[in-house]
């Protein structure tokens, strides 16, 4: 299924999301600075992507991160994934973060994440007095087994 997004460059540098195969799943979305941003070890930084999008009532887009930069370089998401509403208007930042031992340095125009666009199901909320019972009930945190 596909779907169209408008996407906003706010500087003529920047360069739009693409799908890097035929199969993929999400957008590289690649950083936009000045000047290297450097992340310490266990440290975050909030990187600009110099990009707004518009997405379609019913649709949000998820922020991911990049496996070669998880196994690679240890950075991930904080917020992974992050959610951009259908309504958000503003540029798009990744909150990156050094789960390494060493720092890291992003570079301006680095592939940093990826921009996955899933449909939103919104819930409609009913207030009730009890649940309907379950074999597992309240068990959480590991209840169901560790295998």
């Amino acid at each position: 299924m596909e779907i169209s997004i408008k996407i906003q460059k706010i500087h003529s540098r920047v360069e739009l999301p693409q799908y890097e195969s035929e199969g993929a799943a999400g957008m590289d979305i690649r950083a936009f600075l000045d000047s290297d941003a450097v992340i310490p070890s266990l440290g975050r930084a909030k990187i600009p992507t110099g990009l707004r999008v518009q997405l379609p009532p019913g649709f949000e887009a998820q922020l991911r991160p990049r496996s070669g930069l998880a196994i690679n370089f240890g950075l991930t998401l904080l917020n992974s994934p992050g959610t951009i509403d259908s309504d958000f208007r503003g540029n798009l930042e990744v909150i990156l973060v050094n789960l390494s031992r060493e720092e890291v340095i992003i570079k301006d125009r680095q592939r940093i994440a990826q921009l996955v666009i899933a449909p939103v199901y919104r819930a409609g909320i009913f207030h009730v007095d009890a649940l309907d019972e379950t074999s597992r009930g309240s068990g959480g945190f590991g209840s169901t087994g560790s295998i």
